[in-house]
């Protein structure tokens, strides 16, 4: 949908097809399973400044310029997105009239309060985010144990909402995340791919079945690691969501029948 370094125009490329305000920081899509997140040098006056830590996790600062920053709307979508199954996307804004240059997707792992100043110059309470970029960890193994219950109740709290914790560990901790989901999604397929409902094709070294999970909210993979929205499907499925002719359709059912298989309620 994007390409990582290109350089785009917020308001006709970004917000025109995918909605939302072209004014504010973070911009989640009412209709599209997006969050816009637009990163510059406007948040130097106010104490802080969005970048790269020496652990590569990307720190952004939420929104809002007096006050106490609170977890609500933009701050609260951002923070949520996983479990809302929106995808995080990152420009960095360049400049008046010079657009804004698309960083990648990321995910939002963990958050912590810092002090700043507003824009009144008082003293405050600033959220920073700690953002990771995915990595594409589907292929490997599961390393399951437990009840069925037992690894849906761990996926579903390691896909809850981000939690406040240090910077150094937010890496750690989108990787936990995203292993407890694969290995919850992949015991509930049981070795039946959940689009189709044929058999796995094979099986692994190990003798489990071999089943790719497949993040339905995402064009590509590694889109929000929880179960509402990661099936686990045989390569021949996953091959034609992403490139046959009926691919959005066959999307379609199986988040339908994922939301069944989740007890999701809209």
């Amino acid at each position: 949908m994007f390409e990582v370094g290109r350089i785009y125009d917020r308001r006709c490329d970004i917000h025109a097809p995918y909605g939302d305000s072209w004014q504010s920081g973070i911009s989640p899509s009412a209709d599209w399973p997006f969050v816009f997140l637009f990163s510059g040098e406007s948040g130097t006056r106010y104490g802080y400044q969005d970048g790269w830590d020496d652990n590569g996790v990307f720190l952004y600062t939420g929104e809002g310029q007096v006050g106490h920053m609170e977890f609500s709307r933009g701050n609260r979508a951002l923070r949520d997105h996983a479990a809302d199954g929106k995808d995080l996307h990152l420009f960095e804004s360049l400049g008046k009239g010079k657009g804004c240059r698309y960083m990648g997707m990321f995910a939002c792992s963990s958050w912590e309060f810092r002090q700043g100043v507003d824009r009144n110059g008082d003293l405050r309470r600033v959220i920073v985010f700690h953002l990771v970029q995915p990595e594409d960890d589907d292929q490997a193994p599961p390393d399951t144990y437990g009840s069925l219950d037992q690894l849906r109740a761990r996926a579903l709290k390691a896909a809850s909402e981000a939690q406040q914790r240090s910077p150094r560990e937010a890496r750690r901790l989108y990787h936990e995340r995203s292993a407890a989901v694969r290995e919850y999604v992949l015991a509930r397929a049981d070795g039946i791919c959940e689009s189709c409902g044929n058999p796995a094709p094979f099986k692994r070294p190990d003798g489990t079945p071999y089943l790719e999970p497949h993040h339905t909210r995402k064009i590509s993979d590694g889109g929000p690691d929880h179960p509402r929205w990661v099936g686990a499907v045989c390569p021949n499925c996953h091959k034609e969501i992403h490139r046959g002719i009926g691919g959005e359709e066959k999307n379609r059912n199986l988040e339908g029948y994922l939301a069944s298989l989740e007890g999701w309620v809209p």
